[in-house]
């Protein structure tokens, strides 16, 4: 009886190789193209698929990843050790949740990707398949078959298999409606400043002149308006992108911690989502509680590490989105971002549920502040250290 696999297809040259070699290793391939605003023709790489002999599905992401995966990162102002947003660590678990789907679907053994085994995305993929899926069998077909890249065209061409190969194109990228993520090349010298080129959602920040004020608008922690104009989550992010992007704002450039032990060269674009967590954070820090804002400031942190480290499909995740979500309510209001060359600040916020208290905080004759609480509140806050040092000061007598 015929195997049947769901292989996660990009299009790519290593995805479209694997076809042939699941199809020689006696399986019927099913391969799923999820959209999560990758830019190309997708329709155009499923036909590819089908070509080859596949049962080749397209399926329409984008929303679903907005609002089940980019929004929470949203709201845990999530940046891998404190710079990287997080770009393709968010939609791995979500292709892997749509593979498993279309295998119940389809009744498939089951379940591929198109992974190295120096990378990240290889363990997000499979635990998160073995973890929704347990009985479904996990192949890389990319890291068991031992082929170089030109071993891979060679048997391409043998086998018929168009693939979109561009020799020119010196860098491997991933990119999707959160980020763009750059890797390979001359990016893989730490020393060497990464080249224009390997850029695409953000001009070079020396081209940008000037300054521009851009208000962003939330209600409940999603964004709702940019420049005074109501949008769609996803359209908000094109928005600001946009904006962000002509002033070369949004780009990262850092050595990375990886997953499997390496440390990595990593470059990003991120225009959008950089700006909206530097937006939504401080507007955060004007509503939340001393507290508890604290402490999910500590959590973001964590957050963004399981995450990365592919345990989305976990308790733990799920029990720091809860402890986030206390606050969702008061994250409302409008922040005003100013974007100049290479940067973006805050220079205003407003919310109807700002916990700034002008008569408490200001100096002028409307203060209502009892400054005479202020003595009583000193001497308790340092007894405890008060008493530890008379104490270590008697030991030392």
């Amino acid at each position: 009886m015929t195997k049947r696999v769901v292989l996660a297809y990009s299009g790519g040259l290593d995805t479209s190789v694997a076809i042939p070699w699941l199809q020689d290793q006696g399986y019927e391939v099913i391969a799923v193209a999820v959209d999560v605003g990758q830019p190309g023709d997708l329709r155009e790489a499923t036909d590819r698929a089908a070509a080859s002999g596949a049962d080749a599905r397209l399926v329409d992401a984008k929303e679903r990843f907005v609002d089940e995966y980019c929004m929470p990162a949203l709201h845990l102002n999530a940046l891998y050790q404190g710079r990287y947003p997080l770009i393709s660590a968010l939609s791995r678990p979500l292709i892997a949740e749509v593979l498993v789907e279309i295998a119940n679907e389809t009744g498939a053994d089951a379940a591929a990707h198109g992974c190295t085994g120096k990378g990240n995305d290889q363990v997000r993929f499979e635990v998160a398949l073995s973890t929704l899926a347990p009985d479904l069998e996990v192949l890389a077909p990319v890291r068991d078959w031992g082929m170089s890249r030109e071993d891979a065209i060679a048997f391409a061409a043998e086998r018929g298999v168009p693939v979109p190969v561009k020799k020119s194109s010196p860098y491997s990228i991933d990119e999707n409606l959160w980020g763009r993520s750059i890797e390979c090349g001359a990016l893989e010298d730490p020393w060497a400043a990464p080249p224009e080129d390997a850029y695409a959602l953000t001009k070079a920040p020396e081209s940008a002149s000037d300054f521009t004020d851009v208000e962003v608008s939330f209600e409940k922690g999603l964004p709702v308006s940019v420049g005074g104009e109501g949008l769609s989550v996803a359209n908000a992010l094109a928005a600001l992108g946009k904006v962000a992007g002509e002033y070369g704002f949004g780009r990262v450039d850092m050595i990375e911690d990886r997953l499997v032990g390496i440390k990595s060269r990593e470059v990003y674009e991120a225009p959008a989502a950089l700006a909206l967590i530097a937006a939504h954070r401080d507007l955060e820090d004007l509503v939340s509680e001393r507290a508890w804002l604290r402490e999910k400031r500590r959590l973001e942190t964590k957050w963004a590490e399981v995450v990365y480290e592919g345990l989305w499909f976990s308790p733990l995740r799920e029990a720091i989105e809860d402890f986030a979500r206390v606050g969702t309510p008061a994250t409302t209001g409008d922040v005003r971002l100013r974007f100049s060359p290479g940067s973006c600040r805050v220079i205003g916020r407003r919310s109807p549920h700002s916990l700034y208290d002008d008569h408490l905080a200001t100096y002028t004759s409307a203060d209502s502040f009892d400054h005479s609480s202020a003595a009583g509140f000193i001497k308790l806050w340092g007894l405890p250290a008060v008493q530890w040092s008379k104490t270590r000061q008697r030991s030392d007598g």
